[in-house]
């Protein structure tokens, strides 16, 4: 099963991950970080199918994906 590590001290809240997630499991936090921005959070982090356009579409590299066991692909990259 695939994971999202999200990097909240690198993430400026741009909302890239949330529109590209194909599965629609990443939104917004009500939470701060230091440097004074909204960051993104995985809500249904068991949905998640490992596709890595979250962290491909990430202009912070704020987005880790580790894949534990299968891997689905939507796109050869």
């Amino acid at each position: 099963m695939p994971g999202i590590k999200i990097d909240k001290s690198y993430c400026k809240g741009c909302e890239l991950c949330v529109f590209a997630c194909p599965m629609q499991i990443i939104s917004m936090s009500k939470e701060i970080n230091l440097k004074g921005f909204y960051c993104a959070q995985v809500h249904e982090p068991t949905k998640c199918i490992g596709c890595r356009i979250c962290a491909i579409i990430c202009p912070d590299v704020a987005i880790e994906v580790h894949n534990y066991g299968t891997q689905f692909t939507l796109f050869e990259y």
